[in-house]
């Protein structure tokens, strides 16, 4: 587990990174039409997340409870019934996953990943992991989440020129 010091940095940068988002956006074109939408566009800034205090070492070894991922799980519903881009872009921005994207091991990382694509399926599709495991690997989730991916990458990279400007 991380330092309480190490936790607190961290949370600050993840702070510090949101509120340079919300007051940098820029009004210029928009580089996907669903990221005009603000369910969809930084779904969870209104949302309450203490980095600090998330500890991926326990869920590594303990796994994690649901409930403590419910705000991701909803905002993820929501959006699916936009589209499943939607739905992928609301998952790879929620702040606690890109804290782990930043910070961990690449299988841990996609294990985490399926995990949380797993439970959701679970609670709002009712399927089983197979099911599940089956959906993820599908050519219509795979094509979404890369897309997503490229949008995300797209928009961090506007935003990362326009703050050296």
């Amino acid at each position: 587990m991380a330092s309480s010091d190490k936790q607190q940095k961290r949370a600050q940068r993840a702070r510090t990174k949101a509120k340079q988002n919300r007051s940098g956006k820029a009004k210029a074109k928009v580089i996907h039409p669903l990221l005009a939408n603000p369910l969809v566009n930084e779904p969870f800034d209104d949302v309450a997340i203490d980095l600090s205090t998330f500890d991926f070492k326990d869920i590594e070894e303990n796994g994690f409870d649901p409930a403590d991922f419910e705000d991701l799980f909803q905002a993820m519903k929501v959006a699916e019934g936009i589209s499943l881009l939607a739905m992928c872009l609301v998952f790879l921005q929620y702040p606690v996953l890109e804290l782990v994207v930043a910070e961990e091991e690449e299988d841990s990382v996609v294990d985490f990943m399926m995990g949380l694509l797993i439970v959701y399926r679970g609670i709002f599709h009712d399927e089983d992991e197979d099911a599940a495991v089956r959906w993820v690997g599908g050519d219509a989730f795979q094509a979404a989440y890369n897309e997503a991916s490229m949008i995300l990458q797209k928009k961090y990279a506007r935003g990362a020129s326009s703050a050296r400007a």
